[in-house]
């Protein structure tokens, strides 16, 4: 599993579209929907630490996991900046390792197609089962299959801002919704020239019924899920679904 080192330094300029207040606010929104207490947050998959800076905001003891050191060293800038009493841990998602136990559990972003296979998936939903409080909550989002061949594909997307230039090619297989995912970063310098760096990752994606059942076979019941940014169902053109998962 890739760790990201040319990816994590670029992160957040290719990120800043996002509003990590808004998405920690929805993430807010759906532990109050679905009983969960206002107590110790796991935020996993934490990348560059912004999510669980505005968790830890909105009154949550958070500790940040992410198997990127590099990723996790911008988190800790953040958090010698923003004076935030957030735990950060380098961890191998397949392979958590709590102190106790856990509240809640989010994992935003997509975090869960990150991982190889779907055996790697299954491990990582069985960890957070193992170390998730009894009526405890697990929220994540995970991209749909319809957005693996419908929006990612086989397409390139093109990232030009004033400091980095951005070239991400995607190639994407039909046979098991898998799409592998090549950076070019350009990041201009002093003199005018350019510094190429490069990268690359990929993501799968399941239908809901797998993910469905590897919940449930770790020892959880499926609150609700929901399209996207949304307390709607999903749909079949559906590109990311949220799971609000309760520990049995």
């Amino acid at each position: 599993m890739s760790v990201y080192r040319s990816f994590s330094y670029f992160y957040d300029m290719l990120t800043e579209n996002i509003s990590y207040k808004q998405r920690a606010e929805y993430f807010d929104m759906l532990i109050k929907k679905h009983g969960g207490k206002k107590n110790l947050l796991l935020d996993l998959a934490c990348g560059t630490g912004s999510l669980s800076e505005e968790m830890s905001r909105l009154g949550y003891d958070v500790i940040g996991v992410d198997g990127s050191e590099e990723m996790l060293n911008s988190a800790i800038e953040k958090k010698l900046e923003s004076g935030l009493n957030i735990q950060y841990l380098c961890q191998d998602m397949t392979k958590l390792d709590m102190f106790g136990t856990i509240d809640v559990t989010i994992c935003a972003l997509d975090s869960l197609n990150h991982l190889p296979d779907l055996g790697a998936i299954e491990k990582t939903v069985q960890r957070v089962s193992l170390f998730c409080e009894p009526s405890g909550l697990f929220i994540f989002d995970v991209n749909t299959p319809y957005k693996h061949k419908h929006v990612l594909g086989n397409n390139t997307f093109v990232y030009d801002m004033d400091e980095v230039y951005c070239v991400w090619q995607n190639t994407y297989s039909e046979q098991n919704n898998l799409v592998e995912m090549s950076l070019d970063f350009f990041e201009r310098q002093e003199n005018g020239s350019y510094r190429r760096y490069e990268d690359s990752f990929s993501e799968i994606a399941f239908d809901e019924k797998v993910i469905d059942d590897i919940l449930v076979r770790s020892g959880f019941e499926i609150a609700a899920k929901y399209d996207y940014d949304t307390v709607l169902p999903p749909k079949t053109d559906s590109e990311k679904i949220v799971y609000a998962a309760r520990k049995v």
